[in-house]
């Protein structure tokens, strides 16, 4: 990382109490900046004394900040605070409350949930970008037309398509077929029925099924924001790296896997903070009336670094370098939170925790295209499930993970709809004879006595695993590779960054890879479109068919929830068990630590939307560092 990859050091802690804090590391195990030369994550210009800044780090990089060509988590935070979606998640409201944002009220609904009607404020303004020549930009209904139909563009070639087309807009997929076919530029001006500005402030949605869940897409203000058509234009595919919108904050800064910095955006409309915690909610209540009727946002910028290696990004927040260490390194997690609860170390200093059992899921997905793991016949299967039954999820959890996790059983993400903790996979179990016996019963042998087994024709078998270089990933690769060693099949493991590991995911080039899913929804139906049919190459990372799988997800979209919606659920759940295109491991403990002068802080479940409720005081952390 370069020497201007984070924001400066701000009065480091005293040697001898940052290794107290630290148990004791040696110093050869500390970075450069804690050891005598400057910090690696410190040496840029701060911000002026006073500002109200946010300093954390990214653990992985970003990709970009066009809407229509990301879907990982670090990019899509940060165009969560660049772009506005028409609807978003009440902050504090647990387990989830939706609620205006540039819309006007609730959308008006009819025909049994295929139209949609939704009002737009008037007098949002885009921030000041060169391509709008000193003019204010206002937002209007046909900036949203436009975004939408920017994911069903062949040219952008957006990962999220899959889930746009899961809406059945009327029109929109006859559109991208045409460009597709014709191999012509996608037509942007022609109307289509399923997507209109009906005047300058309204939009209109029709779709070809009924969709009770589409306020919750609307509310995906990360993926679907507005986008003004003249700033894509501009800057063609440079589109990345400019993104424009109407959200509390603009980029200010990008240095690529490196540094981002975001400042608060002064065309930003006037909002006021007006959380509704639930009446129950003690910590949501004395957030809100703290801060309730503050305008928003009330940070004048937001600092990230990229640091993939745990230590300097916890280091660096012992330091006070960073005001939020978001997600805990596991390394740490035993001495940070013993038995769930902050060291007493830390609670004397005033730092903050914030502990969730987050809606997500951990797996290992199969390529099923790959010659060896893919296919779905009986042997193929067999491979597959002898795999999973090797794979010891409880090891991980108390050895790499520290405890911070409990085992996942489906793609189903804790707090969502249709998740039961009482459900259990039959593809959880670890039982290394059982995977011993079925590699045996279907041909999967040692041959030639090298105690490695070969394929049933006799081919060589090994497992060609994608990981990431950095020490987390390689304590999670000497364990799966032990795991795989006890039932004699060879691993080979290849690393490599994630946003490449990602792009070649996406092309079906990976045989193996282990990654996580946040759910950005509090609906099942996008953790089940990652094994839907037609989103193979996007969201369908496995590539995996089932004609009756996709026939369960297709019915599934246009049922309220409900018993059958649910027993649905449950049968899709038993095709993947009996396939095995994925192998689920944990649902993630995150631990969030604040210092003392940050206010409002609350990971958000669903939206990725945060910093706009937060702020710091630059006073308590200027007293701190004297």
């Amino acid at each position: 990382m370069s020497a201007a990859g984070a924001p400066p050091a701000e009065a480091p802690l005293p040697r001898r109490r940052l290794l107290a804090s630290l148990g004791a590391l040696p110093l050869s195990a500390l970075p450069l900046g804690l050891a005598g030369a400057p910090a690696a994550a410190a040496a840029s210009e701060g911000p002026a004394a006073g500002t109200r800044v946010l300093r954390y780090a990214f653990r992985t990089a970003e990709t970009g900040f066009d809407p229509a060509q990301i879907s990982d988590l670090y990019s899509r935070t940060v165009t969560a605070h660049v772009f506005d979606g028409l609807y978003k998640y009440d902050h504090l409201a647990r387990p989830y409350r939706i609620k205006p944002n540039v819309a006007v009220g609730e959308p008006e609904i009819a025909d049994d949930f295929r139209r949609w009607t939704v009002r737009l404020q008037p007098g949002i303004v885009f921030a000041d970008d060169p391509v709008f020549r000193g003019r204010p930009r206002e937002l209007v209904a046909q900036d949203f037309v436009y975004a939408f139909k920017r994911f069903f563009d062949p040219v952008n070639k957006s990962p999220s398509v899959s889930n746009f087309l899961d809406q059945g807009v009327l029109g929109i997929e006859a559109l991208r077929e045409k460009a597709l076919r014709d191999k012509t530029p996608f037509d942007y001006d022609t109307e289509i029925e399923g997507i209109r500005a009906l005047d300058r402030h309204t939009l209109q949605f029709r779709l070809a099924q009924p969709r009770p869940r589409f306020l919750m897409f609307l509310a995906e203000g990360n993926l679907f924001g507005a986008v003004a058509r003249e700033v894509v234009e501009a800057y063609g595919d440079k589109i990345m790296e400019h993104p424009v919108g109407t959200g509390p904050f603009r980029l200010a800064e990008w240095r690529r896997s490196s540094r981002i910095v975001l400042e608060r955006n002064p065309n930003f409309r006037e909002l006021r903070y007006d959380a509704e915690p639930n009446p129950d909610d003690a910590e949501g209540q004395a957030i809100a009336a703290r801060l309730r009727g503050r305008r928003l946002p009330m940070l004048d910028r937001v600092e990230i670094a990229i640091i993939e290696e745990s230590q300097p990004r916890w280091l660096s927040f012992l330091n006070a370098q960073f005001d939020l260490a978001y997600d805990v390194p596991l390394e740490f997690a035993q001495s940070v939170v013993p038995n769930g609860r902050l060291a007493p170390n830390l609670a004397r200093r005033g730092i903050g925790l914030h502990r969730i059992l987050n809606p997500d899921r951990t797996l290992y997905y199969f390529n099923m295209e790959d010659p060896l793991v893919g296919g779905y016949g009986a042997e193929k299967v067999a491979l597959r499930r002898a795999i999973s039954l090797a794979t010891d999820v409880q090891r991980e959890i108390t050895t790499v993970r520290r405890g911070q996790a409990v085992p996942a059983q489906s793609v189903v993400a804790p707090g969502g709809w249709g998740y039961d903790p009482a459900y259990k996979s039959p593809n959880s179990d670890y039982d290394p004879a059982r995977a011993k016996a079925l590699l045996d019963t279907y041909g999967y042998v040692d041959r030639d006595g090298d105690g490695w087994r070969e394929q049933p024709d006799g081919s060589p078998l090994v497992l060609q695993y994608a990981s990431q270089p950095d020490a987390l990933s390689r304590s999670f690769d000497e364990i799966w590779k032990k795991n795989m060693d006890a039932v004699g099949l060879r691993l080979q493991i290849r690393a490599g960054q994630w946003p490449e590991q990602l792009k070649a995911a996406r092309a079906g080039q990976l045989m193996i890879w282990q990654l996580g899913y946040t759910a950005s929804t509090p609906d099942v139906q996008p953790g089940l479109e990652i094994l839907y049919g037609p989103a193979a190459g996007g969201q369908n990372l496995p590539r995996f068919r089932h004609p009756r799988y996709d026939a369960l997800y297709d019915r599934m979209r246009a049922l309220p929830d409900g018993p059958e919606r649910l027993a649905l659920l449950r049968e899709a759940q038993k095709i993947v068990a009996a396939y095995v295109p994925q192998k689920y491991n944990v649902h993630r403990i995150v631990n969030d630590l604040t210092q003392p002068w940050v206010i409002g802080y609350r990971r958000p479940l669903f939206g990725n939307q945060f910093w706009q409720y937060v702020d710091v005081d630059p006073a308590r952390r200027a007293a701190a560092a004297g």
